[in-house]
């Protein structure tokens, strides 16, 4: 493992040249003019947002978008230097941290206008988007009228700079394009009521990215499908080139036993063995995002497919073993070993969700190892 900085015997491994062949591709597609934003909030969907910002801007984003201005001075104080855009709302009070840190608003409401600027000093003006909502229903203007209101609040005050605006979609991930095509239309005719248009005007997220070049305008959020996960298994088919999965999840035999038939294992004495059987532990569990209602699930070990066996504990979790296998046997939960490949996709569907839930609640403290030409280039242990 190189370096060693962490002690547990449970990691994610970050492929950061998938990452980059995924945003390269995408760049690769679209007109010279698009701007691509990098969407690396919530810790980049669990991958690690500086790693992969770095690596989304290498292969030609030049935007990054976080959901949070907390996200957005993490990025900042850890030497980020491309502009982000903080796609959340944030209070009035904190526009000024964001003027300091030439981080850019999202912005929907004239009284949150009129609030920030007692904050704001002119010789530091704060970037900002309005953000419109077409049909999501979170944040944003619904209207020409509350459109005009806050744009003509932006542009009378010199410590605001309008740069952008922006919608999101709600259904871009699904073959039925009726709803789609109804924001769509929306977004064309609200944005068409500004007094001056902003010079970034982007809507489409991975999925729209990927599908419906009508909705680039001069800008595309790159979210999901920058990690290799395709926005839904629906529209897998049509996707324009194939994506690479950038996420592993690994672990090592902690301890190894053989018990007879009868025998139980985990809380709640709810596995019992039906033969003489090798029995491994593994250090992860629900504490690690390794949830409970992963229980059967299969992982690899020895290139085979094995089950877990009995309740996952907070932090072990017990498998069914093919035969003996020493301590130390490599683990595989997510990702490849041999010719098996357990995806992020398997355990979205053994959870009854979506991909970008799994990635995203992988616990901190699960170390993350950053692969680049085939070597750790980096190790991060959320705990130090």
């Amino acid at each position: 493992m190189g370096v060693q900085s962490f002690y547990r015997d449970t990691w994610a491994e970050i492929n950061l040249d998938n990452i980059y062949y995924n945003v390269e591709s995408l760049k690769n597609i679209l007109p010279g003019n698009v701007t691509l934003f990098a969407v690396v909030k919530a810790n980049a969907y669990g991958h690690g947002d500086i790693q992969v910002a770095r690596t989304a801007v290498s292969a030609g984003a030049s935007y990054i978008a976080v959901a949070l201005i907390d996200e957005a001075i993490a990025l900042r104080k850890k030497g980020l230097k491309e502009p982000i855009l903080v796609l959340g709302a944030s209070k009035p009070e904190n526009a000024v941290i964001a003027a300091e840190n030439d981080i850019t608003l999202t912005v929907f409401q004239k009284e949150w206008i009129d609030k920030a600027k007692k904050f704001l000093q002119e010789s530091k003006p704060v970037k900002v988007h309005i953000k419109i909502d077409t049909g999501m229903g979170r944040i944003g203007v619904k209207t020409k009228q509350e459109l005009k209101e806050v744009e003509s609040a932006i542009r009378e005050n010199s410590c605001f700079y309008l740069e952008g605006a922006f919608t999101h979609f709600a259904t871009a991930d699904q073959l039925e394009i009726t709803y789609y095509k109804e924001q769509l239309a929306l977004f064309n005719d609200l944005v068409e009521s500004f007094e001056k248009r902003p010079e970034l005007v982007h809507c489409s997220n991975s999925a729209a990215a990927l599908r419906y070049p009508e909705s680039y305008f001069n800008g595309v959020r790159f979210g999901i499908s920058m990690y290799g996960l395709s926005p839904s298994k629906e529209i897998e088919s049509e996707l324009p080139y194939p994506l690479k999965e950038a996420f592993s999840l690994r672990t090592k035999l902690v301890h190894v036993k053989q018990i007879q038939p009868g025998e139980k294992v985990g809380y709640g004495a709810t596995y019992e063995a039906q033969a003489q059987e090798w029995i491994g532990t593994v250090p992860i569990g629900y504490a690690d995002g390794w949830i409970r209602k992963l229980r059967g699930q299969e992982v690899l070990v020895d290139g085979k497919r094995v089950p877990i066996v009995g309740r996952i504990c907070m932090d072990q979790t017990m498998i069914k073993l093919p035969n003996y296998l020493p301590v130390g046997t490599d683990v595989t939960l997510i990702g490849r070993q041999g010719d098996e490949f357990i995806s992020v996709n398997e355990i979205a569907d053994e959870l009854e969700t979506i991909n970008y839930e799994v990635t995203c609640m992988m616990s901190y403290r699960i170390p993350r190892v950053f692969i680049q030409n085939g070597k750790i280039v980096e190790v991060v242990n959320g705990l130090l």
